[in-house]
């Protein structure tokens, strides 16, 4: 697969991920889904106050979540989901501090962003939001010298998802 040589910046903030985040079931410790109790209305994404169902394949495990509320995590240990306070599946620490994300989707983001050696954001002076999620990254996911490091974290969390 050819590296992308260019990374532009999509505008994507956390709130674009969190309509699907997989989690560690607290039951089995496998693999769950925290998803939206109803399906979103097509063509449009589910609000990040809609209703919250984890669901577990592997065990069986359903729990809806309490309150329409969520939190989003703002840390530097292991990551949890915005619903159920639950680990992140897709999450790994490294020397640095902890890479993370939601779903699939959201790791390749990170994984196309941290693979660019030219990364490009829209102007200043755009009327666009500014503090996008490659924008918030943490400087050392950003840094050159850490690319071929947070690249194999990247590799480790995705074969997660196989094994």
């Amino acid at each position: 697969m050819l590296s992308p040589q260019r990374f532009r910046d999509a505008r994507h903030t956390k709130y674009h991920f969190i309509d699907q985040v997989l989690v560690r079931c607290p039951k089995c410790a496998g693999i769950a889904h925290v998803v939206p109790v109803a399906p979103a209305v097509e063509g449009e994404a589910p609000s990040v106050f809609t209703r919250r169902r984890l669901v577990c394949r592997a065990c069986g495990l359903s729990r809806d979540a309490a309150g329409g509320g969520f939190r989003l995590f703002r840390g530097r240990c292991e990551a949890t989901d915005p619903y159920f306070g639950l680990p992140l599946w897709l999450q790994t620490e490294m020397r640095h501090g902890w890479l993370w994300a939601y779903n699939p989707a959201h790791l390749e983001l990170i994984r196309q962003f941290v693979q660019a050696p030219l990364r490009e954001r829209a102007p200043w002076d755009a009327q666009v939001k500014k503090m996008t999620l490659v924008a918030r990254l943490p400087t050392w996911i950003k840094s050159a010298k850490n690319r071929g490091e947070v690249l194999r974290a990247i590799e480790r969390i995705r074969s997660s998802l196989v094994a």
